[in-house]
């Protein structure tokens, strides 16, 4: 069976597209040297995204999720004057975010409340990483199929998981995850392959028997 590549790999040698501005870093810059507009700004371009990752980490059904995404822009300002452009903004900011990811499931799991909910609380179908090749049955909706697939990717140690989410939804190179989980690129794509493996374990027999 040959697996899709990770989009987040893609070459970016000759022929690749001119790199952007980094419009979050022009913005942070700009808010250091005394426009208070740009940290607005940052807050309107950027409070979805961060709202996105802790969804797809924590689950639709975490009660905090809207009170972690003001602490991280809490803990944005706290790092205003340390900032350097040395990386790309966002993934400087979903540093702060995997902190406080972190900081939230052992607070959830001392409690015993970490919810084994993924993204896709909205009814539909669990949008699994390319390299789980499940597609004879894209579009499958009963609750129970759903059910596993959240537990599956739930289940994975919290640095897989995060890893999967930032490569599959966020589009971050393997360099990029290991610059917000503090690794290196050769442990991050080691992370990436074993939960790929895991997940496919876990859901080839699942859906193995929705076959028959």
């Amino acid at each position: 069976m040959t697996l899709p590549k990770d989009p987040a790999q893609r070459p970016r040698g000759e022929g690749a597209p001119e790199k952007r501005p980094d419009r979050g870093a022009e913005l942070m810059v700009a808010w250091q040297q005394g426009d208070d507009q740009a940290f607005h700004e940052l807050v309107d371009a950027y409070s979805g995204q961060v709202f996105a990752l802790l969804t797809r980490f924590l689950g639709r059904r975490h009660p905090r999720r809207e009170d972690l995404v003001q602490e991280t822009f809490l803990r944005l300002v706290r790092a205003r004057d340390r900032y350097t452009p040395s990386a790309r903004f966002s993934t400087w900011l979903y540093t702060i975010v995997w902190r406080l990811c972190i900081n939230e499931t052992e607070r959830s799991r001392s409690r015993r409340e970490l919810s084994i909910d993924g993204a896709g609380e909205d009814g539909q179908v669990v949008e699994l990483p390319d390299s789980v090749e499940l597609d004879p049955f894209d579009g499958v909706a009963r609750a129970d199929v759903i059910k596993e697939v959240r537990a599956a990717i739930a289940a994975l140690p919290d640095n897989q998981r995060i890893a999967m989410v930032l490569a599959r939804y966020h589009s971050l190179s393997f360099a990029e995850i290991a610059d917000v989980v503090g690794s290196s690129d050769k442990a991050i794509k080691s992370l990436i392959h074993r939960a790929r493996e895991t997940l496919r374990a876990r859901l080839q027999p699942l859906f193995e028997r929705e076959a028959i």
